[in-house]
């Protein structure tokens, strides 16, 4: 079940030729990385700041604008051979500074505590892959409200004004994902001996 994660090898092959033109540019990975964040929190702020409807195409173009910067990134770090450890760290905290900026436009439309718990939310499905990455399993995505799905959700809001369902959709849809990837992995992984660092 990976929703519209499915989309992402013909996404980036429609992005060859913007990769191609960073990389005789010389464009670090991690500019782009930083750009990804910066397009999420001018997401975050049209939503905040201008009125429904009319803030749908700004969030819509900042959004899409975010999703292509998170998908070049790593691949012009591997079309260069310009992978590292640092660069992969910066991928995954811009990941989730991203994804908590967007939500943070929310908090002009709707209740504190359902912003918060919807951004706490947002994070799951990584930290369950990232587990599982770390207990030596593939690293999951996609999803039934993963990455992209979560952003979809918020032009959705930008367009109507639906701040609060939006916000519960992603929520729950968000903890739904995890579920899901978690239960993947419990299969994956199977029983196994204990290892040297398992402190249970």
């Amino acid at each position: 079940m990976n929703g519209l994660y499915a989309l992402k090898p013909w996404y980036a092959d429609r992005l060859s030729g913007v990769r191609g033109a960073l990389a005789r540019r010389e464009v670090s990975p991690d500019t782009l990385t930083a750009a990804g964040v910066f397009c999420a929190a001018g997401a975050a702020a049209a939503l905040a700041w201008l009125p429904s409807p009319f803030s749908a195409l700004p969030v819509a173009v900042l959004l899409a604008a975010r999703l292509a910067f998170a998908n070049l990134d790593g691949a012009l770090a591997r079309d260069t051979g310009r992978t590292t450890r640092r660069g992969a760290l910066l991928n995954e905290l811009g990941d989730r500074a991203a994804d908590l900026a967007v939500l943070a436009g929310f908090l002009t439309l709707a209740p504190l505590w359902l912003v918060a718990t919807a951004g706490l939310a947002a994070t799951l499905p990584s930290w369950v892959s990232l587990a599982g990455a770390a207990a030596g399993a593939p690293r999951l995505n996609g999803g039934p409200v993963g990455k992209t799905e979560r952003c979809a959700l918020v032009v959705v809001a930008a367009a109507s004004g639906w701040a609060v369902p939006v916000l519960a959709v992603i929520a729950a849809g968000s903890a739904l994902t995890a579920g899901v990837r978690l239960a993947r992995l419990w299969r994956e992984l199977g029983p196994c001996e204990p290892t040297a660092g398992d402190v249970r």
